[in-house]
């Protein structure tokens, strides 16, 4: 069956990855699948296929009459404009189930763990399908990429599992090295316009009706922002309007000291405080331990929006 494989919008690296590696899994059972994204290669996911020598996934945002098998998510507002009219196959995820609905059956593999492609990596152990080397590397990028290198409390014993054996496929030595590596391209933001940045790792989401968008930037240092703090409030202002979004929320996340700082756009920035018991001075607040949007964010906003 002829499909594509694609993540969420913005994508980040376990979306472009995933992408790639379920349809090479995909084609080696009998099936035509094509990698698709939804957006812009972002400077990390740049770094992983360059270093392993893998082809970007096509730019495809339209979906109309395709059967189409997505990643990493299952939100709505993270799916293409024209998804209700697309057939959808199945589903790939690690995060909270969403609302997309299907008319008929699907296959769904569906796990709390710290990556899609921890998932992936256990379809082609169910399937028996061995992995390439370079395939290999770029899913240990990905899994590294969304555990923030194992320090994210969404990190799962099936997660270090995966990349130590992806590692050894894929002949890395050093995997935290590799890690630190991908990193040190992450948190390069100069020259990057300020909507880029807001935009680099961004999600919107429906919560109880109103539209709350949530950017997270990770780095090894938030220096790197000290200057450009005002323009990310501007660029975040003009998003909320042009979106007619509630909220816009960026975390600024520093992996190395395992902490964030918020910064709010809302509409009623009381109910930003009540979700994180803080405090915001000047729409800004700091979140220590606080590195993960799925497990340490989206959830503690959800119950306070209903």
């Amino acid at each position: 069956m002829k499909m594509y494989v694609c993540g969420h919008t913005n994508p980040d690296s376990d979306s472009i990855c995933a992408a790639i590696s379920l349809s090479y899994l995909k084609n080696q059972l009998g099936d035509e699948a094509t990698p698709a994204r939804q957006g812009d290669i972002n400077p990390e996911s740049r770094f992983i296929l360059d270093k392993f020598d893998i082809e970007e996934p096509i730019l495809k945002t339209a979906y109309k009459n395709e059967n189409l098998f997505i990643v990493d998510y299952s939100d709505l507002a993270q799916a293409p404009k024209d998804i209700k009219e697309a057939n959808i196959l199945g589903i790939v995820d690690h995060h909270k189930l969403g609302d997309i609905t299907t008319p008929t059956p699907l296959e769904c593999w569906i796990r709390p763990v710290g990556c899609s492609n921890t998932i992936i990596k256990e379809m082609f152990d169910y399937y028996k399908v061995d992995i390439p080397k370079n395939l290999a590397g770029i899913m240990l990028c990905a899994i590294l990429s969304d555990t923030v290198i194992y320090k994210s409390p969404t990190c799962t014993e099936e997660d270090i599992k995966a990349t130590e054996e992806l590692a050894k496929i894929a002949e890395v030595e050093d995997i935290k090295a590799l890690g630190m590596e991908m990193f040190l391209v992450k948190s390069a933001v100069k020259g990057a316009t300020p909507r880029e940045l807001v935009t680099r790792d961004y999600k919107d989401f429906d919560m109880s009706g109103k539209k709350v968008g949530i950017g997270q930037l990770e780095v090894v240092d938030l220096s790197v922002f000290d200057d450009m703090i005002d323009d990310l409030f501007k660029d975040m202002e003009a998003l909320k309007e042009e979106g007619d979004r509630h909220s816009i929320l960026l975390l600024l996340t520093d992996i190395i000291n395992e902490g964030s700082k918020l910064l709010v756009i809302s509409d009623d920035e009381s109910l930003i405080e009540k979700a994180f018991e803080t405090k915001l001075e000047n729409s800004m607040s700091y979140l220590p331990g606080v590195l993960s949007r799925k497990k340490q964010v989206v959830p503690f906003l959800e119950k306070i929006f209903s």
